[in-house]
């Protein structure tokens, strides 16, 4: 099939838009489907559409459908979605979700949000990671931490700093933060941070290889987030053998399951660092969540990943 995957993400970015529709492109071409990657839809004549977001998507879904009535549409959801758009523009975000043949989600938990009349067209399929080429090796001297993410408000990203600041003094935690800061306020307030919290340190956007090295050498990975839709670096910390500590929100949850013993309530920093002193004394507790994590990855693989994508595409 002729695919073009349409994502609101420039060329340039590296952040988790650009990154899925390059790892879908990849597998979709590993099946043997030629596979453009555009910012936008240039009405050239294909046999698939696939768009990242029903909102921010939106003008090129209705391109698309404008030149071909017909023409099969999937829609990937994305976190702003499901939690942001359908509440602030319901009319052009609900639009482009009942224009589609099939909704990709990417958490098992998208369902309560959505009307019940779209249900039938979700397909779930969990963003893949692959496993370290490198052995771990945490450092001794230090309990490493690592938060990744870029600096905007759905990803409440001080919230593992503010924690930083409660532990006992006797902690041998460190927060190390990768993330661009997407304005000048972030960025200030990320230099503010590393200034007054000495446990906290911030190392800006890094490539790829960098944030799986920085993975490689932690013992715990941090996602503090207020929304997602299904966040790869949960996939990349699952497929690394890193545990992760959550905030309890839909889209944490719906990847890592109800039951799983990691999470802290949303905003609460002294939640947060209760759970973080925990795991780096209590080698029972971390040892649970290390037993659960590798439990959990086993559908975080990119051959899960890749035979999801072929059921999908099956049915076209």
């Amino acid at each position: 099939m002729k695919i073009h995957l349409v994502t609101p993400a420039k060329k340039n970015d590296r952040n988790g838009n650009r990154t899925s529709a390059l790892r879908w492109s990849k597998l979709l071409q590993q099946q043997g489907h030629k596979v453009q990657v555009e910012s936008e839809y240039n009405d050239e004549p294909i046999d698939l559409l696939v768009a990242l977001h029903a909102f921010r998507s939106a003008k090129a879904i209705e391109r698309y459908k404008t030149l071909y009535p017909h023409g099969p549409l999937i829609v990937a959801l994305g976190g702003t979605d499901v939690n942001t758009y359908l509440k602030t523009d319901p009319e052009v975000t609900l639009k482009s979700m009942y224009r589609a043949d099939a909704l990709v989600c990417l958490h098992d938990l998208i369902a309560f949000e959505l009307p019940t009349e779209l249900l039938s067209k979700l397909h779930i399929i969990y963003q893949s990671a692959s496993a370290l080429a490198q052995q771990k090796k945490p450092r001794i001297r230090t309990f490493d931490i690592c938060v990744i993410g870029n600096l905007r408000s759905e990803k409440d990203p001080f919230r593992t700093a503010l924690a930083s600041q409660l532990l006992p003094i006797d902690s041998k935690i460190r927060v190390i933060h990768l993330g661009q800061a997407t304005n000048s306020k972030w960025h200030q307030q990320a230099l503010s941070f590393v200034e007054c919290s000495p446990r906290y340190n911030w190392k800006g956007e890094v490539p790829k290889w960098q944030v799986r090295r920085e993975l490689s050498r932690s013992r715990l990975m941090v996602i503090s987030s207020n929304q997602e839709g299904g966040a790869n670096v949960i996939s990349e910390a699952l497929m690394a053998g890193v545990p992760i500590i959550a905030s309890k929100i839909s889209g944490n949850v719906g990847l890592l399951g109800i039951d799983y013993p990691g999470y802290f309530e949303l905003g609460d920093e002294k939640a947060l660092a209760r759970l973080l002193y925990r795991v780096e004394t209590d080698a029972i507790f971390l040892s649970l969540l290390k037993c659960s994590c590798a439990q959990i990855a086993l559908k975080f693989t990119v051959e899960f990943e890749s035979l999801g994508w072929q059921s999908l595409l099956n049915k076209f």
